[in-house]
């Protein structure tokens, strides 16, 4: 952290402050104090503070008054409140009024240590995505919508973001299908910033994580007492996540019990925390997502077709690598620039031999094992571009044999000769940087007829310099 990092801690119990205040400057932070929130706001106003820390209970104005007044003046300003135990309530709330996190007492050292951590990076990036937007006003539009991280031109993918601009206004739950590693909580993600809950809080659940009695606790919080372990109340994920978006990773993987508790949340809107009888409502927006044939789970009885049925309200489809296979020189380039900045690299690029590998390998762990190939081939390579002998030696072997292999038996001849061809066609233009004269003479074939077919097979949008 930098040493010019301010905290200003509220409470107006001394041992509070001067326990805060100590980890603050073993941190190499700076701390300031106030007793009140009438002060706390002036010294806010007066100094750059990066963070606040504040006690919801304070003399006259409580910490959830200071909350309003200071992001009315400052809305990234992150705020963390302490809350004593059996009042959790009051931090859910601080939290639907712009809270970022909080701390229940008493706490421990270790606990503010990290809280602070997080809260100073969310400030960092805030400010960052302030001076994007300044600086690039014309992808405003792009990063209002979230796509700035979901790399793709293809015309599956430009498919998948039409449709996350028509359901993302709607509230009703939507179901992502997909392979493992095609991108699909940056499309819940896209969902949820492209929607009116974008400022209210986003959570993950991955469920294939968790046992299934923990998951039940994760998700509906529970009581003090509850289970052996429960030593206090915890609010679960739908209570934190208030008027957001909450979603469900590998949904799939839930328990027929915990299954039957879902049903009852979406049919009803309301639950109940684990051990405890008071009805909560349920107000955020359900993203859910699997890797695995729903349907065929509903037929063998292994999940429930109701459930299915209120979970597929909207679904979307996201393609597998193999089926988008335009975009792997696009997802290359941008996992490139971005472990240049983590490894201090300045890697220019890849050879287009070894793009040539990259079109045909099959990549079943799609873009996740392709982002892992280029963070190895970085961190392995000594030349200006990435080239063959940066690959995994499997990849190479496997995209070789791919490339040299016939069709699979029964599959549509003409269809599959298309397809060959069309990939040579892009590899061509891919190699030639968009140069259509090398590129048709590199193919054997004349500049009109290439041209022809890059028409055919809708090559002509693309920019291959």
């Amino acid at each position: 952290m930098h040493s010019m990092e301010t905290i200003l801690i509220v409470d107006d119990h001394r041992g509070t402050t001067e326990a805060i205040s100590q980890i603050v400057e073993e941190k190499k932070l700076r701390a300031i104090t106030a007793e009140n929130a009438e002060a706390a706001f002036e010294i806010f106003k007066s100094s750059a503070i990066d963070l606040i820390i504040t006690d919801m209970k304070l003399p006259e104005k409580s910490g959830l008054e200071l909350l309003d007044q200071v992001r009315a003046i400052d809305p990234e300003i992150p705020v963390i409140v302490i809350t004593a135990f059996g009042t959790i309530q009051n931090a859910v709330e601080a939290m639907k009024s712009g809270a970022l996190d909080y701390i229940t007492k008493p706490f421990s050292a270790e606990e503010i240590d990290i809280k602070i951590d997080k809260a100073i990076r969310a400030k960092k990036l805030a400010r960052e995505n302030r001076l994007l937007n300044l600086e690039n006003s014309y992808l405003r539009e792009e990063i209002q919508h979230d796509f700035s991280e979901i790399v793709g031109q293809s015309p599956l993918m430009l498919e998948v973001f039409d449709l996350v601009k028509k359901v993302a206004p709607a509230q009703s739950p939507v179901l992502i299908l997909g392979e493992s590693g095609t991108g699909k909580e940056l499309i819940a993600r896209a969902i949820h910033q492209n929607s009116q809950r974008k400022n209210s809080p986003f959570v993950k659940v991955n469920c294939a994580a968790l046992a299934e009695g923990v998951l039940e606790s994760e998700l509906f919080g529970h009581e003090k007492g509850a289970f052996t372990s429960a030593h206090r109340r915890k609010p679960g994920r739908f209570e934190i996540a208030a008027d957001g978006t909450i979603f469900l990773d590998e949904v799939s993987e839930i328990s027929p019990s915990v299954q039957v508790k879902l049903l009852r949340v979406l049919q009803e809107r309301e639950f109940e925390r684990v051990g405890g009888t008071e009805t909560l409502q349920m107000k955020a927006r359900l993203i859910t997502a699997t890797n695995q044939n729903l349907t065929g789970l509903v037929e063998q009885r292994e999940f429930r077709e109701d459930l299915f049925y209120r979970l597929n309200v909207v679904s979307i489809q996201l393609p597998s690598l193999r089926e988008r296979s335009e975009d792997i020189p696009l997802l290359a380039q941008h996992f490139i620039e971005k472990y240049n900045q983590d490894s201090g690299k300045n890697i220019k690029g890849i050879t287009p031999r070894a793009v040539k590998l990259l079109l045909n390998y099959s990549w079943k762990g799609n873009i996740r094992e392709l982002e892992n190939t280029i963070e190895r081939a970085i961190v392995l390579t000594s030349n200006q571009q990435i080239d063959v002998d940066d690959l995994p030696s499997n990849l190479v072997d496997k995209a070789f044999y791919k490339d040299n292999s016939l069709p699979e038996e029964g599959d549509d001849l003409s269809r599959s000769l298309d397809d060959q061809e069309r990939k040579l066609i892009f590899k061509a233009l891919i190699e030639t940087r968009g140069n259509i004269t090398k590129a048709a003479q590199r193919l054997g074939i004349k500049r009109t007829t290439l041209r022809y077919k890059m028409g055919k097979y809708d090559l002509l949008r693309y920019d291959f310099r």
